[in-house]
């Protein structure tokens, strides 16, 4: 199953031994009330523009299409996906447990580990490289005996949903609607497969963080990264946003599919297999899910004036898609 080739979900490893000892969840916070964007945050107008694909480059479950026009109100979204140390500021001052440390274990991809922990960590039976490790989190994204040392400025990753929101509320804003994730990774272009046009390598130059090789056998870091990139290793898109496809999956505030929409892809993403590293293409995952693929960006309303019947008036969005 080709879905679950990119982040796999929290269940599909219990099912195959993986489960261990759940301690009590986070609390989700609220919001801290009247927060501005942070300086650094890029601020855009919103408008019309138009979402989705009619390419066919996708899988035909994942909706992809028709393309529609969508109507997003002004917001502010970070520059960049949550870092490492900003992760840890979070954590730090608010205590909290990620959902990988709740349950025990999170995904890693197996040739990222020892070949003696790879050969007995539980598998996801319809990704066999998705490897179910104990003591993976966003501490030690291999598991035991790795570190964040050298990764201070790449995604914090073993993040779920309920872990990206909780950050997003105590940096007074919240995770993206899928249609403000989609305008904001276009940057301004329209109908383009990529934040910077319709060619993958532009001039033979790299410009996203993916898989360059035989998947699942062998990443040939022909871009010079096999795992996580620094966040700002590639330019930023015409709105000034870094890294919209690839690096890591982005986490939406949607619910499609019984689980939470994830945009961008990853640094696992290959053609032969998902082909979701383009601006139309989405999946999802469960709230809890985790993996070393799988971080967030967050973006924070701006206050706009008063509607002329005299009620606030927020930024809203709308999509087309269903559930």
């Amino acid at each position: 199953m080709k879905g679950r080739c990119c982040s796999p979900g929290r269940h599909a490893a219990d099912a195959d031994g993986a489960a261990g000892r759940v301690a009590e969840a986070s609390p989700l916070r609220a919001p801290r009330p009247g927060a501005e964007p942070p300086p650094h945050a890029v601020r855009l107008p919103g408008g019309a523009f138009l979402m989705g694909s009619d390419e066919r480059l996708g899988h035909p479950d994942d909706q992809e299409g028709p393309v529609r026009t969508v109507t997003v109100g002004p917001f502010a979204a970070a520059a960049t996906t949550v870092t490492t140390v900003q992760w840890a500021a979070f954590v730090e001052e608010t205590g909290h447990v990620t959902d990988a440390e709740r349950f025990g274990w999170s995904h890693v991809f197996h040739l990222h580990l020892p070949p003696a922990v790879a050969a007995r960590a539980p598998r996801v039976r319809s990704a066999p490289w998705w490897c179910a490790v104990r003591g993976a989190d966003w501490r030690r994204p291999e598991g035991p005996g790795s570190t964040l040392a050298g990764r201070e400025d790449h995604p914090a990753v073993h993040l779920s949903w309920r872990d990206a929101r909780a950050w997003c509320a105590w940096a007074g804003g919240r995770l993206p609607t899928e249609a403000e994730w989609e305008y904001a990774a276009r940057g301004g272009l329209e109908n383009a497969r990529y934040p910077w046009g319709d060619a993958l390598r532009p001039g033979g130059e790299d410009r996203c963080n993916i898989w360059r090789g035989d998947f699942p056998h062998g990443d040939e870091a022909a871009d010079g990264w096999a795992g996580t990139a620094p966040v700002t290793t590639y330019a930023a898109n015409g709105f000034g946003l870094f890294q919209t496809v690839g690096n890591v999956w982005e986490w939406c505030a949607d619910p499609w599919r019984g689980g939470r929409v994830i945009k961008g892809g990853s640094f696992l993403c290959h053609d032969s297999w998902c082909n979701r590293y383009r601006v139309a293409a989405r999946s999802a995952n469960e709230e809890d899910a985790s993996a070393a693929n799988a971080g967030f960006r967050c973006v924070w309303d701006i206050p706009v004036p008063d509607t002329p019947e005299g009620g606030p008036h927020r930024a809203w969005t709308a999509t087309s898609h269903k559930e």
